[in-house]
């Protein structure tokens, strides 16, 4: 007994108290080169977010939590760089656990405003404004949005690993995304995994559903993986005439700018590049990397897209040609014939 209580008195006298680093303030210490070269946002797109986001920070009782401003800058770090939590972690000295629930953190919050940041056109104003847009890229008529899955690769999950395996042999997430001629995304599809055809997310979502039933003004392009259908052109499988060649030419020149949107969406964040997460985790940061990045295009972040490079793999394999509905048929030939004849 006398042994046990030396042994616990030794215990009490090894404890020492917690010591807290002081921390730097890192948007006084960057300068906005600096800083976006770092985070990719400049400062007042940062203080921008953290005005954001503060009043759905969950409030504690820590005596040293950390600031918005801090975990703003630890998210953006992590989506930036894609780096590991660890280095992460070295670098503003914290610890690795803390990146970890921080990113989560942050992650959540944004994808919360995801139909905030990202809206469809609805009225006849902004569906105009798109429809001009893209007819000054290569003369295709009536467009409002072009539509291209991209798959995000992650770790090999925990649960139904199988599921997530794509035909390249790699696990991942199959992302929907449509875009505009403003390089924004105002619709995209986040959950389903790497095996699921790009044509089965399409006939199982909400836009599908919604524009079967109600006729948009208007019309979106896709490539030869998706349906012909009345609202969504695909490119002839095989030219025929001049034509179709002038069509397949519009068509391609203007559904070109879902790979850009792409490609400025994987530059501008690495970490989308692989996700070491499970799955759940991982579609709150794409989700969280999407409003950033319409965040991004409306307050003007600079970024020379035209220089970016197609990450590789982004432009994916010839897909099997889908069954062409009539009406879509019809309504390609009357293009073909008022346009491009």
């Amino acid at each position: 007994m006398t042994a046990l209580v030396h042994v616990m008195q030794q215990r009490q006298r090894q404890y020492k108290p917690r010591q807290y680093t002081e921390r730097p303030n890192l948007l006084l210490q960057y300068s906005d080169e600096e800083l976006y070269s770092r985070y990719h946002f400049r400062t007042q797109d940062v203080i921008y977010l953290c005005d954001v986001l503060r009043p759905r920070q969950r409030p504690t009782m820590r005596s040293h939590a950390l600031t918005v401003e801090e975990q703003v800058l630890i998210a953006l770090r992590f989506f930036a760089s894609g780096s590991f939590f660890e280095v992460i972690a070295d670098s503003i000295e914290v610890t690795k656990s803390t990146v970890g629930c921080v990113v989560h953190s942050v992650a959540r919050a944004l994808s919360s405003l995801l139909n905030e940041y990202m809206k469809f056109p609805e009225n006849e104003e902004e569906i105009s404004q798109n429809k001009k847009q893209f007819f000054s890229i290569a003369g295709m008529p009536n467009t409002i949005g072009v539509i291209d899955c991209t798959h995000i690769h992650i770790q090999a999950p925990h649960e139904r690993e199988w599921e997530f395996v794509n035909r390249k042999e790699r696990h991942s997430i199959n992302v929907q995304l449509i875009g505009n001629a403003d390089l924004q995304i105002i619709n995209c599809v986040v959950r389903w995994p790497g095996s699921v055809h790009d044509s089965r997310i399409l006939r199982e979502c909400h836009i599908y559903h919604r524009f079967q039933q109600n006729t948009p003004d208007g019309i979106l392009l896709g490539d030869s993986g998706y349906p012909l259908l009345c609202w969504l052109m695909t490119p002839f499988a095989t030219v025929t005439s001049n034509s179709q060649q002038n069509f397949n030419y519009a068509h391609t020149s203007t559904r070109g700018t879902i790979e850009r949107i792409n490609g400025i969406l994987k530059r501008r964040f690495a970490c989308p590049n692989y996700l070491r997460v499970e799955p759940k985790e991982a579609c709150n940061i794409i989700c969280a990397c999407i409003v950033l990045h319409n965040i991004a295009q409306k307050r003007r972040v600079p970024m020379e897209e035209d220089d970016i490079p197609l990450p590789e793999g982004l432009i994916e394999a010839p897909q099997p040609h889908q069954t062409d509905e009539p009406a879509g048929r019809a309504v390609r030939s009357a293009m073909v014939n008022l346009y491009f004849s």
